[in-house]
């Protein structure tokens, strides 16, 4: 890869980062051809949504409507450029709209400018319903991970950013 990632030592965001208007036309054109590819692979699974989202929110579980195709991995270490290069397919399949973006707005809250630039350039996917419901599910898995200890610093910013979508207290693990 002749281009590093732009985070490294983890997908936390740790740095502001200045990418060029064309990056980002670049990775919403990426993850739009992404959706496109048809797959039986589920990187997400209803079970999980079903058995995990009160666990992590403190809310309803509810039906995941509208899937795609998506990275599912989708973070700062994961992203280089410019140009664009997304990498580590590995945990690519089905996902819920919104997913991939709403990880990547989850991993930039400890950098206020760059989560402010994921939600501008991603609106049209983030401002809908099936865009929150993605958003939502990538929250309540990153939660999981803080709760086994996972991203110290990233926690409370998750923990925030959940109570602000949902109105509703983040349960103490």
């Amino acid at each position: 890869m002749p281009l590093p990632a732009l985070q490294t030592g983890g997908p936390v965001l740790t740095a502001d980062l200045d990418l060029p208007s064309s990056w980002w036309a670049d990775l919403r054109l990426a993850l739009e051809a992404t959706s496109t590819v048809v797959t039986d692979r589920q990187a997400v699974r209803q079970q999980w949504v079903d058995k995990n989202l009160t666990r992590f929110l403190g809310i309803s579980a509810f039906q995941v409507s509208v899937w795609t195709t998506g990275h599912a991995d989708l973070h700062w270490a994961n992203l280089a450029g410019p140009p664009l290069v997304l990498l580590d397919w590995e945990g690519w399949g089905r996902v819920p709209v919104g997913f991939d973006v709403g990880l990547l707005h989850a991993y930039s809250l400890t950098r206020p400018a760059t989560a402010a630039r994921i939600r501008r350039e991603f609106a049209h996917v983030l401002d809908t319903a099936a865009g929150r419901t993605g958003e939502l599910v990538a929250l309540a898995q990153l939660l999981q991970v803080a709760g086994r200890g996972g991203h110290p610093d990233l926690a409370p910013h998750l923990v925030r950013h959940a109570e602000c979508l949902t109105g509703t207290p983040v349960p103490v693990p």
